[in-house]
C-alpha cells in the first residue's frame, strides 16, 4: 500500500490530524496509567500473600487481580489512543485485520484458553499427558498452560522438578489424557514370574490375597461417581476388584497383578506389594521367582513317557 493510500484509507476512518505532541502526550499518560495499575496489582498480590489464604484461593484471587488489572489497563490505554478518532467502527475494523495476521498464534492460543475454560479437558490439579509430555496442571492461562512434569528420567511417574510451558493451541492439534478427570484412579499392572518347576498354583493365591489386601474400599460418593461417568461416557466397567492373570513367559509361568490405585500412588503401592510378594516367596520352599537363565533339557532324563523321557517306575514296557 502506498503512502498516498494509506493516507486516503485513514482520512476516510475519520482520523484527526495527529501531531507530535499529541503523540508523546499518549505515550506519557500510557506509561503512567500502566506503571500505577502494575503497583496497584503487586499490592494486592502482597496483601494475598500476608492472608496466608489455602493455596487453591490463593491462586484464585492471584489470578483474578491479574486479569483485573489487565481488562482495566486495556479499557484505558485504549480510550486514550482511540480518542479524536470519529469513524471507530471503520478503525477498528482495519486494526483488527491488521492484528489478525500479525498475531495469529496468541489469538488460537487465547481461543484455545476458551476452549479449556468451556470445555474442561482439564482443570488445575488434573494429571494429563499431551504430545508425550506428562505432567499435573499447575496453571492455566491466556496464552500457555503449565505442568509440573512427571516420567522422562524419572520412574513411575513421579515429578522431575522441571515446570513446563505448553501454548493453549496444543488442545486443537494434539490428543490429551487425563489421568484424574471425574475418577481419580487408574489400572496398574504388576507382572511376577516363577520358575516352570514352581507351584505356581499356590503363588497364584499368595498373589490373589495380597492384592486383596490392597484393594481400594470405595465410598459411596465415589461409587455413584463411576456410575456418572459410566451415563456420561460409553463406558463398560467391568469389575473393579483386583485379580491375577496367568501366562507363560520364555523364563516361566508369570502372574500378572491388575489393581486400581491412586494415580499419584503408583510407586508407593507398588513398593508395598512387591515388598509383601517378596517375603510371601520367602516362605515357601516351592516357589522360586525367575529370572532370564539357561538351562539344558535332556528329554530321556528329563522329558514325559509319551514323548521319549524315561518310563515311570511300576510301568511295563
Amino acid at each position: 500500500m502506498s503512502p498516498a493510500t494509506l493516507f486516503r484509507t485513514l482520512e476516510q476512518a475519520g482520523l484527526q490530524a495527529i501531531s507530535l505532541e499529541n503523540v508523546l502526550l499518549k505515550v506519557v499518560a500510557s506509561i503512567v496509567i500502566i506503571a500505577a495499575l502494575l503497583l496497584v496489582r503487586k499490592s494486592l498480590h502482597k496483601f494475598i500473600v500476608s492472608r496466608n489464604l489455602p493455596s487453591a484461593n490463593a491462586y484464585f484471587w492471584h489470578k483474578l487481580v491479574s486479569y483485573a488489572t489487565v481488562s482495566v489497563m486495556v479499557v484505558i490505554v485504549g480510550a486514550i489512543w482511540l480518542y479524536g478518532i470519529k469513524n471507530l467502527a471503520t478503525f477498528l475494523g482495519l486494526l483488527s485485520a491488521g492484528l489478525a495476521v500479525a498475531l495469529r498464534e496468541p489469538i488460537v492460543d487465547i481461543a484455545g484458553w476458551l476452549f479449556i475454560l468451556a470445555k474442561h479437558p482439564f482443570t488445575l490439579g488434573d494429571r494429563i499427558e499431551i504430545d508425550a509430555l506428562q505432567g499435573d496442571v499447575i496453571d492455566i492461562g491466556p496464552l500457555y498452560f503449565s505442568v509440573m512434569e512427571i516420567g522422562r528420567w524419572v520412574d513411575a511417574e513421579q515429578s522431575t522438578g522441571r515446570i513446563i510451558h505448553i501454548p493453549n493451541n496444543w488442545v486443537f492439534t494434539s490428543s490429551i489424557a487425563n489421568y484424574t478427570q471425574q475418577f481419580p484412579y487408574i489400572w496398574d499392572e504388576i507382572p511376577v514370574s516363577v520358575t516352570f518347576e514352581s507351584n505356581w498354583e499356590k503363588a497364584k493365591d499368595l498373589l490373589t490375597k495380597i492384592i486383596a489386601d490392597h484393594a481400594i474400599a470405595f465410598t459411596e460418593v465415589e461409587e455413584r461417581e463411576v456410575r456418572e461417568l459410566a451415563t456420561r461416557y460409553y463406558i463398560k466397567l467391568g469389575s473393579l476388584t483386583p485379580t491375577v492373570y496367568t501366562s507363560v513367559v520364555d523364563s516361566g509361568v508369570q502372574l500378572t497383578m491388575r489393581y486400581l490405585t491412586p494415580a499419584r500412588q503408583r510407586r508407593d503401592r507398588g513398593q508395598q506389594i512387591w515388598e509383601e510378594v517378596l517375603r510371601a516367596f520367602a516362605r515357601e520352599d516351592d516357589i522360586d521367582l525367575a529370572y532370564n537363565t539357561q538351562r539344558v533339557f535332556y528329554n530321556p532324563r528329563e522329558g514325559k513317557p509319551g514323548v521319549g523321557g524315561p518310563k515311570r517306575p511300576g510301568k511295563q514296557l
